[in-house]
Formats: structure tokens, C-alpha cells, sequence
């Protein structure tokens, strides 16, 4: 690149990717703990040709409204754009990117470690032997759910949810989902449902896979959950706000769900305190793409996204609206 473009990253990255952009770029790097109101991430970006963001900010109307005219370029370390306003963006000419693909296999995984988590009792079993009280191994001693000729249904047979698919089959699982097509990620046998409804008395499991969108946001209400059959088991790690936390809560309660693997929240990183309370969940602190090699890939791609707009290229990935 003929110049050195000016860049301002919200958060910390990996360090090879704050490596790169301090080779490539002139660039100011954040840290983990500042809030960035409209007028902080301003005052972050004075001056830069491009910003990175994370899913930590609310780049709302008005945060965009607010950064400079310099900023061509909005890159997030994520999937999920829900955390900025495309349209806003667009009306102030500032292309909006993300870092699809490279962080699907390391959320399958997470996804599958809810599923077991949640299965065979994990949280109950750890703090019975980090509080000291197990007194050793009993026939009926925290009974599980065993995954082998259960149905997972998946909301959402993205390339995340293909790759959950695939694991859960290797588990002896058999595959439902819904969408809004079929879908090409989709392994064989898989059996899809136009009508959420009619997938969900099947669920023994269900993951909520898809993206959130005006459409999918408090997809999973009191209704639905009710048409599961008693004793389901319910996991989120794609958006907590899919979810009605007080009619999960509710399920979990009254036994109607038997537990729930989570790693999103609304409101996070606030939660609502009546799940920490709940002995049958199991609880990750939003660790879906928490590799090396994952979060390594995210960084540069969302670097490689950046680098091509300020070239005057089409990014990889580009939000549109």
C-alpha cells in the first residue's frame, strides 16, 4: 500500500495480529476494559482511515453518527454484526465487514461441550467435588442423559450448525433442523422443518444455531419451549437475546427442561443471576471461537478485510444490508 493507513482497534488482539497491524498500519490498539460510549470510540478513531471492532461495542446510530469523516471502514472481529448499525453505516459511506468461516469448527465444538455439559450433569458434578461433600460413588448418583438415539434439533443449519450436525452424529445422534430453505450443510439424513413448530416435540436437544435478526430475536419463547417434550435439553451459543430468559428459567425450574448448556446471555457480560442460581445449567463465559487458532484466524482475516477497503478492494467478507 502506497501510504500507511491510520487504524484504531477497540480491544486487544492475538500478537501476531497486533504484530501485522503495527508493521502495516499506523495503528492505536485498545485494551479489554475501556466502555466505549458514542464519544469514546470517537475519540479512539480521531484521525483513522478504519477501526476493528469487537461484539463487546454497540456501534450504534449514534456511535457511527459520531467518528470522524476519515473512517472508511468498519471491520468486526466476529460472525454476528448485530452489535452495529449496517444502515447507518452504509448512509455515511462506511463499508461494514466480518469474519465468517474461520471460527466455525471451534464453535461446534464449544456447541458439543454444552450438549455434554448439560447431558451428563457436569456443573452439579464439579462443585459437588470442589465443595468438598462427594462422598464417593453411588448407583443413582447424578443421573445424566445419555446423547446415543436422541434427536438434536438445530435452529439455524448454518456452516456452525452443519459442523454440531456432524459431531452429534458421530454420538449416535439423529439430525432435525429448521431454516428458512433446506440446507447445503446439512448432512445426509438430516430431516429438515419449514414449521419450527413441528420440529420441536421431536428435540430431545435443541441448539439454537442461527444468527440474530428481528426475526429469530425471542425465537425460543414460553410457546415453543412448551411444545418441546418434558425433559428436553436446551443450548444456546450462537445470541443469548433468541432466547426468553424468563421462560427458559421458568422450563428449567418446573423440570419441563431438564438443563440448558449456555454461552451467550442477554445483556451480557451481565446475565440473569437466576441461571447462576439454577443447578441444572451449565454456564460458559461466551467461549465459542476461544482458540489459538481460531481467534489467530479472526484477527487476520478482519485485518485482511480492513487492508483490502483502504486499497480501494472489495473485502472477503462485506455486511450489506
Amino acid at each position: 500500500m502506497p501510504d500507511r493507513f491510520r487504524v484504531a482497534v477497540t480491544r486487544r488482539l492475538p500478537k501476531a495480529c497486533e504484530d501485522r497491524l503495527r508493521e502495516n498500519f499506523e495503528a492505536r490498539l485498545g485494551d479489554d476494559d475501556t466502555v466505549y460510549t458514542p464519544a469514546a470510540l470517537a475519540a479512539h478513531a480521531a484521525g483513522a482511515d478504519g477501526v476493528i471492532v469487537s461484539p463487546a461495542e454497540v456501534v450504534d446510530a449514534p456511535a457511527i453518527a459520531a467518528l470522524p469523516s476519515s473512517v472508511k471502514v468498519l471491520s468486526t472481529f466476529s460472525v454476528g454484526f448485530e452489535h452495529i448499525d449496517v444502515a447507518a453505516a452504509e448512509r455515511r459511506g462506511i463499508v461494514v465487514t466480518n469474519t465468517p468461516g474461520v471460527l466455525t469448527e471451534a464453535t461446534a465444538d464449544l456447541t458439543m461441550l454444552l450438549i455434554l455439559g448439560a447431558a451428563r450433569r457436569a456443573s452439579e458434578g464439579e462443585r459437588l467435588l470442589r465443595s468438598g461433600t462427594w462422598i464417593g460413588w453411588r448407583p443413582t448418583q447424578l443421573l445424566g442423559v445419555q446423547l446415543e438415539g436422541k434427536t438434536l434439533g438445530i435452529v439455524g443449519l448454518g456452516r456452525i450448525g452443519g459442523a454440531t450436525a456432524r459431531r452429534a452424529l458421530s454420538f449416535g445422534m439423529s439430525i432435525a433442523y429448521h431454516g428458512r430453505r433446506p440446507s447445503p450443510e446439512a448432512p445426509a439424513g438430516a430431516r429438515f422443518h419449514a414449521v419450527l413448530e413441528d420440529m420441536l416435540p421431536q428435540c430431545h436437544i435443541l441448539s439454537l444455531n442461527c444468527p440474530l435478526t428481528p426475526e429469530t430475536r425471542h425465537v425460543l419463547d414460553a410457546r415453543r419451549i412448551s411444545l418441546l417434550p418434558r425433559g428436553a435439553l436446551v443450548i444456546n451459543a450462537a445470541r443469548g437475546a433468541l432466547v426468553v430468559d424468563d421462560a427458559l428459567i421458568a422450563a428449567l425450574q418446573s423440570g419441563h427442561v431438564a438443563a440448558a448448556g449456555l454461552d451467550v446471555y442477554t445483556g451480557e457480560p451481565a446475565l440473569d443471576p437466576r441461571y447462576r442460581d439454577l443447578p441444572n445449567t451449565f454456564l460458559m463465559p461466551h467461549l465459542g471461537s476461544a482458540t489459538e487458532e481460531t481467534r489467530f484466524a479472526m484477527g487476520m482475516l478482519a485485518i485482511d478485510n480492513l487492508a483490502a477497503v483502504l486499497a480501494g478492494q472489495p473485502p472477503k467478507y462485506r455486511v450489506k444490508i
